[in-house]
Parts: structure tokens; sequence; C-alpha cells
């Protein structure tokens, strides 16, 4: 059963990846890779009020399973932001490589830490 929820989790987070990073790609002419960071700090947000609400006791282990390892799994991707990380980095743009790290870890801790205290501030 378990292996379902991720499963099905992945199922939604693959394709809500991929349509959410092109999306916000093509409204950015540039090559900083807004839509890959766009779905990073989105899961990091998900899955921190995930978290939140675990530590509450308002998110059972299947919703957990289902949201958090099937859902936010497959919609961030830490090799993409490596890949394109590399690729700005191999095109000379070092202000993008470097934008690109400090802003991605940033707002995704950010991310996670506002998640946590929405969900426990709602919770609690």
């Amino acid at each position: 059963m378990n292996w379902l929820l991720v499963i099905l989790g992945g199922m939604v987070g693959a394709p809500l990846r991929y349509l959410t990073d092109r999306a916000v790609q093509s409204r950015h002419d540039t090559v900083f890779p807004w839509g890959t960071l766009a779905v990073n700090v989105v899961g990091c947000l998900v899955l921190g009020a995930l978290t939140g609400a675990a530590m509450a006791g308002a998110a059972s282990s299947h919703l957990q399973l289902l949201l958090g390892t099937g859902l936010c799994g497959a919609l961030t991707t830490y090799s993409t932001f490596s890949y394109e990380t590399l690729r700005l980095a191999q095109d000379g743009a070092r202000f993008h490589v470097v934008a690109n790290v400090v802003v991605s870890v940033t707002a995704g801790l950010g991310a996670a830490f506002a998640g946590v205290a929405f969900a426990q501030a709602l919770w609690s």
C-alpha cells in the first residue's frame, strides 16, 4: 500500500514539475533557470507545511508518503538544479551561477521554514 501512495504522488508531481517549469521559463527571456527555482521553492514550501502538520499530529503517515515522498519527490529536482548550474558555469555566466545557488538554497530553506511555521500555527 505504501508504495502505491508514493507512485500516485509521483504521477502527479513529475508532470506538474515539467509543466510548471516550462510555463515559468517561457515567460522569461533569460538563461537563469526560473522554472526549476519555482518548482523547488514550491516543493520546499509544501514539504515544510507537511512536516509542520505531521509534527502537530495533523498529517498521517499515508499523507506524508503521498505528498512528501511521492509528490514533492517528483516535483522538486536537485539533479536539474545541479545540471543547470553547471551549464551556466560552462557558458561563463558567473553571476547567474552564484545567484542560482544562493537564491535556490536561501529561498528553499526559507520556504520550508515558512511552511513549518504556517502549519504549526494552523494546527497548534
